[in-house]
């Protein structure tokens, strides 16, 4: 029996060891972990297919991916952490060749210990070691020299290193941070590096690699002078994994794996999508991601950068020197490409702008979205005639792009031609407040503040917009009108080190109805922007597309869909040197139909889209595309909003009386007494006559009236066309003043109306409503009336100064 004295020293000894063990367990827990193991690794911005897109050195200027500890697992992780799972038998192999009783030992294993004194001892020199990969991490973070006491520290840091992580956290961070040569860290940049893949399917030789070059990095890292010692050591480990049975493997095979060459040079990391990667990691709320999940497409992003590469001898040629890409699925608004420059490295002339983030000028490239509001608010119909004949407002005086104007023009034919005179006026009827509104909440983020800052020139490019923001417009539109913001953050990746968007904020900007019919103008093919070098192969099936081009020749662009992509392409240069080949039809174009030909599905056959519900048709006047009157003889339909259709009636035709014996018109107070009959006429505005009078053209009119006939019935008093509404008129000094003489316009419907001009109460001239008048300004405030032969009138003031004041 144990004397009792004994058994009480036995017991004191055992709960002093305790205590012991429990307060180096509280040391190890509270002492700090190494530093280095909470240094950031290198961004990652990813595909949606999880592959890395753009690697960021580190901020210790090491290309370090980050390996996590969900990351040795390969079931049921998402895309973007199934790209960087470690290969299984990696993992097997590596712990079998470094450190088999990983799973099994506290940090130090001394199993190995015992064996190596034993090992040493006996050939009396350092024939092996005991290191464990914890052991190893430590030496990796915490460079020491290689002698006994780094040793005994090392072996103290991986014990206090095992009690606060997990096995699983460990090992992952040893495949972070385990050096592989130069400012190469971790197997997955490693595999990048020397592979040019990811780490998840390895062959023999590459293990092998991947076991070898960490042992002697400096000595076996892929160079032409190291690459007989890395063969030599990859077949030693090859050969020994294939001994232990850790790879199934014949000797056949094995010798295939021993001849195949070892990597004599790294790859660059993957840098696609360069201007995309630097704007999202700028981003505030993605600052310090370790990776960035994007939804953009690996295949369609690198067709998308040749595309736009390929193109930029030939626009470096003809002066434009930067150009921007963006091509969206409109079916989920992901963005699935981002090409911001031609060539990010080009620092002379701004490569690294993001230049789909940059905003532009769209020339006419929103006038697609005046036309659907317009039809949505039931101020036209694509049938509507339209007039395209100079008009100058108090400080502005639109042309268009060719300097021609048509005269009267069907509102479809206008937007497919592009012309701007008509949108001019459309806005102004539709508001211009109304029309920048309706462009903010399609997510146009970027327009001034300011009350009235924009005016009508907002409907040929004064508001400028990035290439972003027209994709989202154009995909809205693609989307009958649904607009939904544009996502470029993967919402489905779920890994804590993945920073995702929110949920996306949706809205309808456009009916249908409207989005339909302005699809149906913009996939007309007889169009002047109508690209010439696609006149012979044609444009993509399926698609609809807007051009346009800036004033002056400095932004050239091209947006359009097909039946699920939207691209958008932007051409210029930063410092708005302009070019006259800067023109969206044929530099920005080419490039659209090439991208939405190359994401077009071939194999889907081409079904013709049918209106939607809330169209319906309506019955309208063959010519002007209005409700008809008795005097339209000729009609036709037209698809209209069901609960916008247009009230205005036919302003261009008039049934007038005629008087049989003498040919001229009559009115009620004529009539009696004579034979006469009504007879239908096209009646043109004033301004239309005198446009063409001026270039000596001149259309038929009707009768004029009857000299005995009483001028009655018109409730429309005239409209001053010129001068502009509260256009103040500045006289140059040296020139004779009867050289700057204004001209007095009105507009009136009245057949051979008269009117009648005054300034400041004095008869200055009598003319025909489509003829002008001239006055000689003076110095002053001034009001100028014009008043028919029914007694209608119509009033402007102005002022006349000079230069000086």
């Amino acid at each position: 029996m144990i004397p009792r004295v004994w058994r009480r020293r036995a017991l004191a000894g055992l709960s002093l060891l305790i205590l012991l063990g429990g307060l180096l367990w509280a040391v190890a827990y509270t002492l700090p972990l190494p530093a280095r193991l909470a240094e950031p690794p290198s961004t990652v911005v990813n595909f949606a297919d999880g592959s890395p897109a753009y690697v960021f050195l580190s901020p210790d200027d090491k290309y370090r991916m980050a390996v996590g500890p969900e990351e040795l697992e390969s079931e049921e992780l998402d895309a973007d952490l199934q790209a960087n799972t470690i290969d299984p038998e990696y993992l097997a192999a590596l712990l079998r060749f470094e450190d088999k009783r990983f799973y099994r030992h506290p940090g130090v294993d001394l199993v190995a210990v015992a064996r190596a004194i034993g090992l040493n001892l006996r050939h009396r020199r350092v024939a092996s070691g005991a290191s464990t990969l914890t052991m190893q991490l430590v030496r990796v973070l915490e460079p020491r020299p290689r002698t006994l006491s780094s040793k005994v520290v090392e072996a103290i840091r991986a014990l206090q290193i095992e009690v606060q992580m997990s096995k699983r956290e460990i090992l992952a961070a040893y495949l972070s941070f385990i050096p592989f040569g130069r400012n190469i860290e971790g197997v997955v940049a490693a595999c990048h590096a020397y592979f040019g893949h990811g780490p998840q399917d390895l062959t023999l030789d590459e293990i092998a690699v991947l076991l070898a070059v960490p042992q002697r990095p400096s000595r076996r890292f892929p160079t032409a002078a190291n690459s007989d010692r890395l063969r030599t050591a990859r077949n030693d480990i090859a050969g020994w994994l294939v001994d232990r049975g850790m790879v199934d493997d014949t000797d056949e095979s094995l010798a295939r794996w021993r001849a195949a060459p070892v990597p004599r040079e790294v790859r660059p990391l993957p840098r696609h999508a360069p201007h995309a990667a630097f704007w999202l990691a700028s981003q505030p709320r993605l600052r310090g991601a370790t990776r960035i999940a994007t939804t953009l497409d690996r295949g369609l992003q690198l067709m998308t950068e040749k595309t736009m590469g390929s193109a930029h001898a030939e626009m470096a040629f003809q002066g434009i020197h930067n150009g921007a890409a963006v091509v969206v699925d409109h079916r989920t608004a992901e963005v699935r490409a981002l090409v911001g420059n031609f060539d990010f490295w080009d620092e002379t002339h701004g490569g690294q702008i993001v230049g789909f983030d940059t905003p532009r000028s769209p020339g006419s490239a929103l006038k697609p979205f005046i036309y659907a509001l317009a039809i949505d608010r039931g101020l036209a119909l694509p049938e509507h005639l339209v007039p395209d004949i100079p008009i100058a407002y108090t400080d502005y005086a639109p042309r268009n792009y060719d300097g021609k104007f048509t005269g009267l023009i069907p509102l479809e034919d206008a937007l497919s031609f592009s012309l701007n005179i008509p949108f001019v006026r459309l806005l102004g009827r539709l508001g211009v407040p109304r029309f920048i509104n309706h462009l903010q909440t399609a997510g146009v983020d970027g327009l001034r503040p300011e009350s009235g800052y924009y005016g009508l020139s907002a409907a040929i490019g004064s508001v400028e917009i990035t290439p972003l923001e027209v994709a989202g417009l154009y995909a809205s539109l693609a989307q009958d009108g649904h607009y939904r913001p544009l996502r470029w953050l993967d919402a489905s990746a779920e890994s804590q080190t993945v920073v995702t968007t929110a949920d996306p904020v949706e809205t309808d900007v456009f009916s249908p109805g409207s989005a339909f019919l302005t699809r149906r103008a913009l996939a007309r093919r007889d169009r002047p922007d109508f690209p010439s070098r696609r006149r012979l192969s044609g444009a993509p099936a399926a698609i609809h597309w807007k051009t346009g081009t800036s004033y002056g020749h400095r932004d050239a662009w091209a947006a359009g869909s097909g039946p699920d992509h939207t691209a958008v392409v932007w051409l210029g240069n930063f410092d708005n040197q302009p070019s006259f080949d800067l023109v969206g039809a044929e530099a920005a174009g080419p490039l659209l139909f090439d991208l939405l030909e190359a994401v077009a599905d071939r194999s889907r056959p081409r079904i013709a889209e049918r209106p939607p519900h809330d169209l319906k048709r309506v019955e309208v006047c063959a010519y002007s595309g209005f409700l008809p009157k008795p005097a339209c003889e000729q009609r036709r339909q037209a698809l209209a909003l069901r609960h916008r259709v247009p009230t205005r009636v036919c302003p261009y035709h008039a049934a007038i009386d005629i008087d049989l014996a003498t040919g001229l018109a009559l009115n009620p107070s004529c009539r009696a007494g004579r034979t006469y009959e009504t007879r239908n006429y096209v009646v043109w505005p004033a301004s239309i006559r005198r446009w063409l009078a001026a270039g000596h053209r001149w259309l038929p009119s009707p009768p004029a009236l009857a000299t005995d006939c009483r001028v009655a019935g018109r409730r429309k008093a005239p409209t001053i066309l010129s001068p502009p509404a509260g256009q103040i008129l500045v006289l140059l000094p040296g020139i004779p003043a009867s050289d700057q003489e204004v001209p007095l316009q009105a507009e009136s419907l009245s057949p051979g109306a008269r009117l009648s001009w005054f300034v400041d109460g004095e008869l200055l001239a009598t003319t025909e409503a489509a003829e002008r008048a001239w006055w000689l300004p003076r110095l002053g405030r001034h009001e100028i009336v014009v008043m028919d032969e029914a007694g209608l009138s119509a009033r402007r003031r102005i002022e006349v100064k000079t230069r000086s004041g």
